[in-house]
């Protein structure tokens, strides 16, 4: 089963995202969707947990819980998504029809929001957190379109790749690969061993894009409170990685990184100029790759 932590911390990215959109004058990323998909009540209680000091005996004002959510809880998720979602956009208008598998999509809306075709989109997540998610489409009876595809892997008992052919994935097109927010809480060999099965299943010129938080550095204190807070949710952060110890997994199954985003180019990107008071976290990079030569899994 799903406990209650992991589903705290998807609805969390979720509240990121339809708060930005529905509130931000400057959009960093527009997710029109994700306020119908919490709903209303949903969408309070998150905002009522962070006021309360994220379930503590704090109680904040409205002017410092938005504070709270702009410093600590949406630089990360809207800057990734935008990340993500823009080099899916020329990645598909680089190689015409293409597959899109979402590892981990919670309550992401991208096969709503989609309006390409030519994208073949395979959505993966734990039974009981996917069960969820079609239980609220059906409720907004929105029409889930033909070129999306639900997969449920139960991680510890099945392997992704296994999942993704018997829902009719072809390993022979070119595909993009999206595993976000997920790196935090791993160690860099588990890490790796999804990256494994993303290049076991690729094509040449497939893509993977993840985020990932830098191992050492001089950080400022949000960073390391970021951290208490979601231990304090149920999850652990698990320290980082070095950039050279990621460009050598990625290198070591075939992966050539194509864009890399250190904090300072996410901040430049995303945040310079912006009036809320929103900024970069000094620890979070974004990498895209793209898979270049084959791999012996033997």
């Amino acid at each position: 089963m799903v406990d209650e932590r992991e589903s705290v911390t998807a609805k969390m990215c979720a509240f990121v995202r339809a708060w930005h959109s529905n509130k931000a004058r400057q959009k960093i990323y527009d997710d029109y969707l994700a306020f119908d998909f919490m709903g209303k009540e949903e969408y309070d209680s998150i905002y009522d947990m962070i006021s309360s000091g994220f379930g503590g005996l704090q109680s904040f004002s409205r002017e410092d819980t938005e504070l709270l959510i702009k410093e600590y809880i949406a630089p990360i998720p809207l800057s990734r998504i935008h990340f993500n979602e823009v080099r899916l956009a020329d990645f598909a208008a680089e190689n015409g029809k293409i597959q899109y598998v979402i590892c981990g999509a919670g309550s992401d809306t991208f096969s709503f929001r989609n309006t390409n075709e030519n994208i073949e989109i395979f959505e993966i997540d734990h039974p009981d957190t996917q069960r969820f998610k079609l239980g609220r489409i059906s409720e907004l009876e929105w029409n889930i379109p033909q070129n999306v595809h639900f997969v449920p892997v139960d991680f510890e008992k099945e392997r992704m790749c296994d999942k993704l052919i018997a829902a009719g994935f072809d390993p022979d097109k070119k595909t993009f690969f999206s595993i976000l927010g997920v790196s935090y809480y791993l160690t860099l060999d588990v890490f790796a061993d999804t990256l494994r099965q993303m290049a076991e299943l690729s094509a040449l010129g497939s893509a993977v894009v993840f985020d990932y938080p830098i191992k050492t550095g001089d950080f400022p204190r949000r960073v390391a409170r970021l951290e208490r807070i979601t231990e304090e949710l149920g999850e652990v952060m698990r320290g980082g990685f070095d950039y050279n110890e990621v460009s050598r997994a990625l290198y070591s199954l075939g992966f050539q990184i194509d864009t890399y985003m250190p904090p300072e180019k996410v901040q430049s990107e995303y945040f310079d100029g912006r009036e809320d008071g929103l900024k970069a976290f000094e620890n979070v990079s974004l990498i895209s790759a793209v898979y270049t030569a084959g791999y012996d899994y033997e």
